[in-house]
């Protein structure tokens, strides 16, 4: 099967999981990233200036009605809810937050499930709500793979163990392995 679209949600120990991941996604990697951090609404841009800087791949923020392009990874800008659109775009939003977060990882998951269905790879990693669990069981009803970081290897466990306790995911992966299993999905030969 030839996945689409991945979309990651994280939140406490964000930053620590994302610059273990991305730099192991080769420049050639064949499809976006699309990712919800849980940050401050006066978040200063250093998180995605810092990830782009060590990345093979561009990373950025994403902006509204921009058209997802391989090898890129957009995070949602502080206090915006990010969303995919029928025709692959992205949409902001400021709906009202969404398990007490704005950008919501479960907003961007479902939106994502709804477009990409069986195409689409979603990964929950490290956080400290519940934030993810309900969109990444969508993102499986919806035929999509899934991968859950193993709670064990999280900076914050709850997301995680959320997400377990609500499905059965496809993998359970400590978080060293899942960059490399990404690459693996797509790059293999």
């Amino acid at each position: 099967m030839y996945y689409k679209l991945i979309v990651i949600g994280t939140s406490a120990g964000g930053l620590d999981a994302m610059k273990n991941i991305l730099p192991k996604l080769p420049p050639a990697f064949p499809v976006p990233v699309v990712v919800v951090q849980h940050i401050s609404p006066q978040s200063d841009g250093f998180m995605i200036h810092y990830l782009n800087g060590i990345s093979s791949i561009r990373v950025k923020e994403a902006e509204e009605k921009e058209l997802l392009k391989p090898a890129t990874v957009y995070f949602a800008p502080p206090n915006y809810h990010l969303l995919i659109e029928d025709d692959h775009t992205l949409a902001l939003s400021v709906d009202m937050k969404v398990n007490y977060a704005r950008p919501s990882i479960d907003v961007l998951f479902e939106s994502a499930a709804y477009v990409y269905g069986s195409d689409l790879i979603g990964v929950l990693l490290t956080g400290a709500n519940n934030d993810g669990a309900e969109g990444l069981s969508k993102i499986k009803r919806f035929g999509g793979y899934t991968i859950v970081q193993n709670p064990d290897t999280a900076y914050s466990d709850s997301m995680p163990r959320s997400a377990l306790a609500k499905m059965d995911p496809d993998q359970i992966l400590n978080l060293e392995d899942i960059g490399n299993v990404l690459r693996d999905i797509f790059m293999k030969k």
